[in-house]
């Protein structure tokens, strides 16, 4: 399964989400490409079969400012067909925790993509055993996910 997880972090804790999704996701023999958002041209979205986003909200719930082209970019591109899944980090401290993984997944739905049904959120950085497990356990539940869609679908 080819896979892209892109994502956008400032302080490191939405990096050290996706280096534990990308460790569980080759596990599997998932091919994983890494890419910030603010490198990844959106036309390359439909070249992979499952799409990782991640990002950490900026201020009171806006998506930070190196994924904005990207975020707009969507808007000239259709993802019919396409897996995805997103991830994020944030801090409870906010009134709208986490609200800019809320947005990139509205924003894929809004484009065709099928969308993961959970939103990984966490609490800053997983720096604990049980933060780490739900990091892992997710990218387990969106890779079963994404290999029965592959093996359902009729082409």
């Amino acid at each position: 399964m080819k896979v892209l997880i892109g994502f956008a972090s400032m302080s490191g804790n939405t990096e050290e989400i996706m280096l534990i999704l990308k460790e569980i996701l080759e596990e599997k023999n998932c091919h994983v490409e890494v890419m910030e958002m603010d490198t990844i041209a959106v036309s390359s979205l439909t070249t992979y079969n499952l799409l990782l986003l991640g990002s950490y909200t900026w201020g009171d719930g806006d998506l930070p400012y190196e994924i904005e082209d990207f975020y707009e970019e969507l808007e000239t591109i259709t993802l019919e067909g396409v897996s995805a899944a997103c991830f994020g980090s944030g801090d409870t401290d906010y009134p709208e925790f986490c609200r800019a993984i809320e947005l990139i997944s509205d924003k894929l739905k809004e484009r065709g993509a099928d969308v993961f049904k959970d939103l990984l959120k966490m609490e800053l950085s997983p720096d604990t055993d049980e933060a780490v497990e739900e990091c892992k356990q997710f990218a387990h539940s969106v890779y079963n996910w994404a290999k029965l869609k592959e093996e359902t679908d009729v082409y």
